[in-house]
């Protein structure tokens, strides 16, 4: 089967594409498996519902890191209860991470270091993997995962130096590559210097469409996986399997 471990599902609502459709859209293509991340408290409100009439929706219940920082410190804290309290009905904690895309939020890097720890520390607790978002804060998002020490970790549409990327393999984690890579020199990159060990496949639906549409769908996570085919010269069939293993390691 074929596995979508970052995508929005339900923001695909907002774009009318009806979840039924959208799901039903996949399955077609084999995909059978889609992490859907929260990015805040409502939204993974949703995707626990989502996956009660979903047997195909696995939760990811988080909050990104910029929403983050509009929370207070015990906001942060109840998120955190009411994730504990969904443990068993969730497949990973993400979508968490660090962000410094804009000038004005480096000045934000340590609370948002103090918000992605606690995130992790769940993550360690729960036995559950990080997805992790770490957008031109590649270097500060590997160091803090490193000083906690944690084993299971999704770096999402990775966007940082080759060497940062090889360093993210070198320790055991994954990078998820987005449909993207069907045109993205970037993610072609990483294919090429990161063993398929190391290696999952994503969407980030509605975002990042391989043929720069609008919206993006799980059912397009099969460019991700033909590209890894094609880069690391292997039969389709080959790079499923892998990936499926390589998944199935992660929910161990």
């Amino acid at each position: 089967m074929f596995i979508d471990v970052h995508c929005h599902l339900d923001k695909l609502i907002d774009e009318g594409v009806p979840t039924d459709k959208a799901i039903k859209n996949a399955k077609k293509k084999g995909v059978e498996r889609m992490i859907v991340n929260g990015t805040d408290h409502e939204q993974n409100k949703i995707i626990l519902d989502l996956a009660k009439i979903h047997k195909e929706v696995l939760p990811a219940l988080g909050i990104y890191p910029i929403d983050a920082l509009k929370l207070s410190e015990s906001e942060i804290d109840e998120e955190i209860e009411f994730i504990k309290q969904n443990k068993d009905k969730i497949a990973a904690i993400g979508e968490v991470g660090l962000d410094l895309k804009e000038e004005e939020l480096h000045k934000t890097l340590d609370k948002q270091k103090i918000n992605l720890r606690k995130f992790v520390n769940l993550a360690i607790k729960l036995n559950k993997p990080a997805i992790i978002h770490s957008r031109k804060a590649e270097l500060h998002t590997i160091e803090l995962l490193e000083e906690l020490n944690v084993k299971k970790v999704i770096m999402h549409c990775f966007s940082g130096k080759m060497s940062l990327a090889e360093r993210i393999a070198k320790n055991g984690w994954f990078l998820s590559i987005p449909a993207n890579s069907h045109y993205s020199q970037q993610f072609q990159d990483v294919i090429k210097r990161v063993p398929i060990e190391n290696l999952l496949c994503e969407t980030d639906t509605p975002y990042l469409h391989p043929l720069k549409k609008w919206p993006n769908e799980p059912a397009n996570v099969i460019y991700s996986y033909k590209k890894i085919a094609e880069i690391k010269k292997m039969k389709l069939t080959e790079v499923e399997l892998q990936i499926e293993k390589n998944f199935k390691s992660l929910l161990e």
